[in-house]
């Protein structure tokens, strides 16, 4: 067996956690098996989380962590060597070597962190449904505008795109067929609705949606440039793992943007990482607190995803930790593929505060020594019972340990701290600028535009082009129209007043009505028997 570090408690292949009975440690060749955390508010879990952080990291495993209440940036700052943590260090019978941790931080909104983005299409019609919170009819019609995106080269970036996307499919009510044809996003509107009824009622309801999500700040979430996950997955100068911390805690005012925005880095990393097979340590770790965020109401299609994620990112080497108050916040599919706990006091005051104790008690490996249900309620801060998994995968018997005391800073750091991290963050100035590329939103404005000018110039060169244009040469060579009206013979006026009334009607299948209107301002049959004669010589020529 390794021998322990006397300065750090680590080995080089396992992670020093806690101390009871027995030591509490965490195989770095099993902790991409996955793990939870969970215990009441107050009773250490963020500690917890900073020290198997603070593990990773000297391992060379980069970390993502999301800081919920501030908390955990101090893992960037030298611990202090107060006299409580050199006392729990020393009855473990480590030697406190205060420690500072290579720290990047990020925050979607931008304000304390460098920003997250990330592009429409990257997220999804599923994730972006799930953050709408949309319903199963809305969500095929969101499927169908992604579809009818991809098929005609519509690029879906931030959120003009999309609304401009959704205006294009809905269809154009109360207009004639040869109109809606004419339309310069005809084409789009065809194919929308030959995937099924888009309907603007519908569309409108996921417009509103998009408006609730942007008054939570997601516009500025959804752009470029777009988060690379590799700039997660580096090590520093020593060898060293990165410490990513999200900024949180305005973050979880928008949980559904929170939850989804976590799920999608999940998936994202599944996407794009290459099997890996069981390796010595992992490539990642992903710690996600508040994780009763991510299940709580989700439909059964997204739940899928979920257990399909965390069951499969294990073999592209990524670790995924989630923290929350009880196991029962876990769906038990996914509760299944969590082989590393970590479980803090719960307090029994109600019925259902006993039902959940007694639940986070069965989770465990039964250990002879102990009552697990009531040692749950009898836990101190600091205090956690314990089962990593070990040897061949299977979960070791539950303890009860006293964590260690992290290396780095318990608590919040200051403003100049950040500031400071930030200057000298790796990756400053890739982010930090929000860039608005030719998009959807664009392309449809072009179409438009470019339809709106063409049917300009037309009118511009007095009819001068197409059906119209021919008419009026016809009838003004043989009726001299450019001569001043003061000097027009009657036919002469007639002919042009003619000319003009036909100009100005739609030509398409329409020559009866052009007759009977111009016609009825003539007020007899000359006006019909002279358009007929232009629209026939014409046609028959």
């Amino acid at each position: 067996m390794a021998t322990p570090n006397t300065k750090l408690g680590d080995t080089d292949d396992k992670i020093f956690v806690g101390k009871g009975e027995e030591l509490a440690w965490l195989t770095l060749a099993l902790a991409n098996r996955h793990g939870l955390v969970t215990g009441a508010t107050g009773t250490g879990k963020t500690v917890t989380l900073q020290v198997m952080a603070e593990g990773f990291a000297r391992a060379g495993v980069p970390v993502f962590a999301a800081d919920i209440k501030g908390d955990l940036s101090g893992i960037s700052q030298v611990g202090e060597a107060k006299d409580f943590i050199v006392k729990r260090a020393s009855d473990m019978g480590l030697a406190f070597q205060p420690d500072q941790f290579s720290t990047v931080f990020w925050d979607v909104f931008g304000e304390q962190g460098h920003p997250v983005r990330a592009t429409v299409t990257e997220m999804g019609p599923l994730l972006l449904s799930r953050m709408l919170d949309l319903n199963d009819v809305q969500e095929g019609v969101l499927n169908v505008a992604f579809r009818v995106a991809d098929d005609n080269g519509l690029t879906l970036i931030d959120m003009k795109d999309l609304r401009a996307l959704l205006d294009a499919i809905v269809p154009d009510a109360g207009k004639k067929s040869t109109e809606a044809e004419e339309s310069p996003l005809a084409n789009i509107k065809k194919e929308a609705q030959g995937f099924g009824n888009v309907t603007k009622a519908t569309v409108g309801t996921i417009q509103r949606q998009l408006l609730v999500l942007e008054n939570q700040g997601a516009t500025k979430f959804f752009g470029e440039p777009a988060l690379s996950l590799k700039d997660f997955m580096k090590n520093d100068r020593d060898g060293r793992g990165l410490v990513n911390i999200l900024v949180a805690d305005k973050l979880l005012q928008s949980p559904r943007l929170y939850a989804t925005f976590l799920l999608w880095m999940l998936s994202e990393l599944f996407e794009e990482l290459p099997e890996a097979g069981d390796l010595p340590k992992p490539k990642l770790v992903f710690f996600f607190d508040e994780a009763h965020l991510l299940f709580n109401d989700a439909p059964k299609a997204l739940m899928d995803k979920i257990e399909q994620v965390v069951r499969l990112i294990r073999s592209k080497g990524v670790g995924v930790y989630f923290v929350t108050q009880n196991p029962i916040d876990v769906p038990d599919r996914v509760l299944g593929q969590l082989g590393n706990r970590v479980q803090h006091a719960l307090r029994a005051f109600t019925p259902r505060d006993q039902k959940a104790v007694a639940a986070a008690a069965q989770t465990f490996r039964p250990n002879p020594k102990l009552d697990t249900a009531r040692v749950i309620t009898e836990l101190g801060k600091g205090e956690a019972l314990v089962s990593f998994l070990e040897g061949n995968g299977t979960p070791s018997m539950v303890e009860r340990v006293m964590i260690r005391p992290p290396t780095g800073r318990i608590g919040a750091i200051t403003p100049e701290e950040r500031k400071a991290i930030m200057d000298a963050s790796p990756v400053k100035g890739k982010y930090d600028t929000a860039v608005d590329a030719e998009s959807a939103y664009e392309m449809i404005q072009k179409r438009i535009a470019g339809t709106a000018a063409t049917a300009g110039a037309g009118a511009a060169a007095g009819g001068g082009g197409g059906i119209l244009g021919q008419i009026g040469s016809i009838v003004g060579t043989i009726f001299g129209t450019n001569v001043k009206r003061g000097r027009l013979s009657t036919g002469q006026v007639i002919a042009r007043d003619v000319t003009r009334s036909v100009t100005n009607q739609v030509i398409g299948g329409m020559a009866a009505n052009i007759g009977k209107s111009v016609g009825g301002q003539l007020g007899g049959s000359i006006g019909r028997t002279l358009v007929r004669g232009a629209l026939g010589g014409l046609l028959r020529r």
